[in-house]
């Protein structure tokens, strides 16, 4: 599984030459322009890679589901993580948030599907699961992964909430990108 720091998400849009304001313009005109449609669910992102994805005129062509599924049972119920899953390795796992992106993507229809899940802080954190922890789940048509985020290291800004949230939905529209840049359509 790869896992990515702040400063590297940070690095990987510098690179791509694309603005963390302006991504979900990005993303929207790319899933417009393939033909393709995304979809979320949200844990410790409360709902924020949706609200970017909206705020972007045109986004209803390529945006139907958006779940915001901060508690267990509406991960369980809703989307359909095992309960195993979530008592044996809890809510903060890759194979969680995996489950969580097949889950939105099996109720949308959506050919890319991407959820979040993890401890944005500034409390809450354990040494095995520490703020700044979210792993990212994905699921396509051809596959299913996890992205594990280390967010919480950042100079000055260090298990701020905020921040941690902003980059994980920045990573998250990044994958959204990346994918369609994958697809074949």
């Amino acid at each position: 599984m790869v896992t990515l720091t702040d400063v590297d998400i940070i690095q990987l849009l510098r690179k791509n030459n694309l603005n963390q304001d302006t991504l979900q313009e990005d993303v929207v005109a790319k899933l417009s322009q393939k033909g393709l449609k995304a979809a979320t669910a949200e844990s410790c992102t409360g709902g924020l890679i949706s609200e970017r994805i909206t705020r972007v005129s045109g986004s209803s062509a390529v945006f139907d589901c958006g779940i915001c599924s901060y508690a267990n049972a509406i991960k369980e119920k809703v989307l359909g993580v095992n309960p195993e899953t979530l008592t044996v390795l809890g809510a903060v796992s890759a194979e969680t948030a995996i489950q969580m992106a097949e889950g939105v993507k099996r109720i949308s229809g959506a050919d890319i599907a991407v959820s979040t899940t993890g401890i944005a802080g500034p409390t809450g954190g354990t040494a095995e699961k520490p703020v700044g922890l979210v792993y990212m789940g994905v699921c396509t048509k051809d596959e299913a992964y996890a992205v594990k985020l280390m967010l919480g290291g950042a100079e000055n800004r260090r298990n701020s909430r905020t921040y941690i949230r902003k980059l994980a939905s920045d990573a998250a529209l990044f994958t959204i990108l990346s994918e369609c840049f994958k697809s074949r359509t």
